[in-house]
């Protein structure tokens, strides 16, 4: 361990025993040996854990802060009381220099900073840990904000995280309590999730993409990048010039439609979320301004979501079923989306998801107002750890509901939400879905069907020769058994219409059609040929 390393981790081992969380992560197997299980229970009811937890990564720097805004997202993990105190952390530091700008302005784009920009702001228009922001004027005469990555700020957090993650092992050893949290796991996401952050490369892909996504619509606008003026520790952006929200919701001339501003917000963030599947992860209220003509514009995409195509109509269904509480439904997609086990006590859940669908749908709601929230401290009782796409999405959207009803305190939430997510979940019924897609499903197909003869020449073989044995829940003792399972299979096989097809037959059919073949060989060698 070099001196640099040992001396950050003296500073991180002090400020733990500080705020008292030595006595929770067991800095040592004797020191974990000595403690009753009762004791330790004690120390993680303390009342002031969410404080003492907030001034301890605040008081450690950047990396701290960043871990601690990243947890404040997932209440499921670290519970609401932690996630609301987490959620007040500040992430600023003092300004670099002007001179130390330049410095790394003039290495990154290549170019003496004069002749790069016709006009470069000494003063920093905002600043934060990893980085601060300037006006400037591009040589071709566009008015940009540049956003200038503070020097040596990768190599302090690789060395944070390289503790951070020694540290959390440790505590996944020794505590049987935090070993439930699954810490090293949230250091796993937390190191992809800030190197994606200081990467700024990453917020420029992420900026074109998004602009993509809107470019037909001209009530939604996001700024413009500028790829010559763009590395991985400068962002050159279009400059935005609108009105914040919070002045906005306070205006009372005709200067801004809100109802209409309410449904241009919902609207394009449903759009995020259930057509494009790809959304902005932290739309707060000072993320969003509005321009002239009633045009909403997105700032701070450095944090995306993303879901692929699979799990979008999943997730539409969750939605759909959420919005008409059909708890059995709701269960059942989960264990298919893999989030809930199948051996969870289902009994119990459906009770407790009846209890909250009562106290939040009594009345006629048209909104979700506090029920997402409810919904995932629900699943932390049940150990349930969501993906984080569903926790950051469950977020978002409570965010985007919060901005619209300041809006638009009459817009219903829920009838915006059910016809987008209806049209998705639709399109897992559709034929034609089977076939659309990547060419690697049509390789796939391909494989299976040069396979498949093979495959059931060796099971012929092996059941002859006895090397094959089959168990099913059902009585197959007897023929009248594997007469209904055959029947069965080949009058399921023969009504199904739908899916990629292999000789003019679709492919489940084909399946089908070979397990009841299996299944009448052996019939045949049970109950004839015995």
């Amino acid at each position: 361990m070099d001196k640099e390393t040992k001396e950050r981790l003296g500073e991180i081992r002090q400020a733990i025993k500080k705020y008292g969380f030595d006595k929770i992560l067991g800095q040592t197997a004797k020191s974990k040996i000595r403690k009753t299980d009762e004791e330790e229970h004690n120390l993680l009811l303390d009342d002031e854990i969410p404080l003492k937890l907030r001034l301890m990564l605040q008081e450690l720097g950047t990396t701290f802060i960043k871990l601690g805004q990243l947890l404040s997202t997932r209440p499921d993990i670290v519970g609401e009381k932690i996630a609301n105190e987490l959620a007040n952390l500040q992430d600023d530091n003092p300004a670099i220099s002007y001179d130390q700008v330049k410095a790394i302005v003039e290495r990154e784009l290549n170019g003496n900073i004069d002749e790069l920009f016709t006009d470069f702001k000494h003063e920093e228009l905002a600043t934060a840990s990893i980085g601060q922001v300037h006006e400037a004027k591009l040589i071709t005469g566009e008015r940009v904000a540049v956003k200038i990555q503070k020097e040596g700020i990768t190599d302090k957090i690789d060395l944070d995280i390289r503790i951070m993650k020694y540290v959390a092992n440790r505590a996944d050893k020794w505590n049987a309590n935090l070993r439930k949290l699954n810490l090293p796991g949230i250091m796993e996401e937390f190191d992809r999730s800030i190197h994606k952050e200081i990467d700024y490369n990453n917020e420029f892909m992420n900026m074109q993409r998004i602009e993509m996504n809107f470019v037909e619509n001209p009530n939604i606008h996001i700024p413009a990048t500028y790829a010559k003026y763009c590395t991985s520790k400068i962002l050159t952006m279009e400059f935005i010039e609108g009105t914040k929200l919070n002045d906005v919701y306070a205006s009372t001339s005709d200067e801004f439609d809100k109802k209409l501003l309410a449904k241009y917000v919902l609207d394009s963030y449903l759009q995020q979320l259930f057509i494009d599947g790809f959304f902005h992860g932290d739309p707060h209220p000072g993320n969003i301004m509005i321009l002239e003509d009633n045009v909403v514009c997105y700032l701070d995409l450095g944090m995306m979501g993303f879901f692929d195509e699979k799990f979008k109509r999943d997730l539409s269904e969750v939605m759909l079923l959420f919005v008409d509480q059909d708890v059995d439904g709701l269960i059942n997609q989960l264990m298919y989306m893999d989030i809930l086990d199948y051996d969870i006590d289902t009994s119990s859940l459906r009770r407790d998801l009846n209890d909250l669908f009562g106290r939040y749908f009594g009345v006629q709601l048209n909104r979700f107002d506090g029920v997402l929230e409810a919904l995932l401290n629900l699943m932390q009782e049940y150990g349930v750890i969501l993906p984080n796409e569903v926790v950051t999405m469950a977020r978002g959207l409570s965010m985007i509901e919060a901005i619209a009803h300041n809006l638009d305190p009459e817009i219903d939430v829920f009838a915006s939400v059910k016809p987008v997510a209806s049209q998705i979940a639709k399109q897992r019924l559709s034929p034609k879905q089977f076939l659309r897609g990547k060419k690697s499903n049509l390789i796939l197909y391909e494989h299976m069907l040069h396979s498949l003869p093979k495959l059931l020449t060796r099971t012929i073989h092996k059941i002859d020769n006895e090397e094959l044995q089959f168990r099913f829940e059902v009585d197959i003792t007897d023929k009248v058994s594997i007469i209904a399972l055959v029947s069965a299979l080949i009058i399921g096989s023969s009504v199904v219409s739908f899916g990629p097809r292999v000789f003019d037959m679709p492919l489940i059919s084909l399946i089908g059609y070979i397990i009841a073949i299996i299944l009448s060989i052996i019939g045949i060698k049970k109950f004839v040929l015995k």
